[in-house]
């Protein structure tokens, strides 16, 4: 009998990714998706679609694996739905716990870099506490998030539970949105280049970030899912190598030959200014190498957003 695997936001840019990989590993997939955020069809047809909510799902079906991706990632977006955001990462992550607790299955859920807020050690490792704003106008995802985490650790400790937590650092690649409040840096840049339109940079462009292109974000995933003895870690899955957003635009401008022009708006509150990954946890649990360069990655990804996406 084939293994079985649940993936809520499954749909998603990264979860419709995971479900192909499952699928090509012979796993039965199910994934759970409101389509909130992404109403293309992205999964295979051999994948199990069920169109509903993360905290209203019920079933009787026995899953080997259970993996928590339902989020609206975007900050935009978010900040529009503060209340729909929150409440998958609480009552949606109880819900998700609970079908894996009588299951016996293994848990992962995909955190966020967010959790660390505006951090003061970079490269950050999963040992820093954050520096969060708790009430700000992003912390229906910021603690959201760590709220999830909390609640799956007590899980872990309680009920025994295998949990795994990854905190991906903006990962990007074909597949990712890039219109409306959905998007997010990279693919947004991407498409004001390839139509010759202003890129607009909030605050002075100085803030850093790093990024990871999503066939290693995968990979990584796939091997802190399936292998043994990684019960109750929490790895960041993403990259050390910081470039600053300024000149990111100007890397996407070079790479599309674009005419663009860079114009700058008020920063975004709460933004952090820094963000990069500490992988030594995941180079030592999974063997993480990541293989694809952010100059290839972009290429790959412009190359995909040429193609009509």
């Amino acid at each position: 009998m084939n293994r079985s695997i649940l993936i809520f936001g499954g749909n998603g840019f990264l979860g419709s990714h995971l479900a192909e990989k499952a699928i090509k590993n012979g796993m039965d997939v199910t994934v759970v998706d409101d389509l909130s955020t992404m109403e293309k069809i992205n999964v295979p047809e051999k994948v199990h679609l069920i169109k509903e909510k993360i905290e209203d799902f019920l079933s009787n079906e026995k899953y080997d694996i259970v993996v928590h991706l339902a989020a609206r990632p975007s900050p935009e977006d978010y900040i529009d739905h503060p209340i729909d955001t929150i409440s998958s990462n609480s009552f949606g992550t109880r819900n998700a716990l609970e079908i894996a607790r009588k299951n016996s299955s293994v848990f992962m859920y995909t955190s966020s870099s967010e959790v660390y807020g505006d951090a003061q050690i970079i490269p950050t490792p999963e040992s820093y506490y954050g520096y969060v704003n708790p009430n700000g106008i992003r912390s229906c995802y910021d603690e959201g998030k760590r709220f999830s985490e909390a609640l799956i650790m007590a899980y872990h400790r309680q009920y025994k539970m295998d949990t795994r937590i990854q905190r991906p650092f903006n990962v990007y690649g074909p597949r990712i949105r890039e219109d409306g409040q959905y998007g997010r840096v990279i693919p947004r840049f991407i498409k004001w280049a390839l139509n010759d339109e202003d890129i607009i940079i909030f605050g002075n462009g100085k803030q850093t970030r790093s990024f990871l292109y999503i066939e290693d974000w995968l990979e990584a995933t796939w091997n802190f899912i399936t292998k043994e003895g990684l019960e109750g870690s929490i790895i960041n899955i993403g990259a050390s190598q910081e470039i600053t957003v300024e000149n990111l635009a100007r890397k996407v401008i070079e790479l599309t030959g674009s005419k663009s022009k860079i114009i700058h708006k008020d920063p975004r509150p709460d933004d952090p200014f820094r963000r990069s990954a500490d992988t030594s946890m995941a180079r030592k649990l999974i063997g993480f190498n990541p293989k694809v360069g952010l100059e290839d990655g972009l290429l790959k990804t412009i190359k995909w957003f040429e193609g009509g996406n």
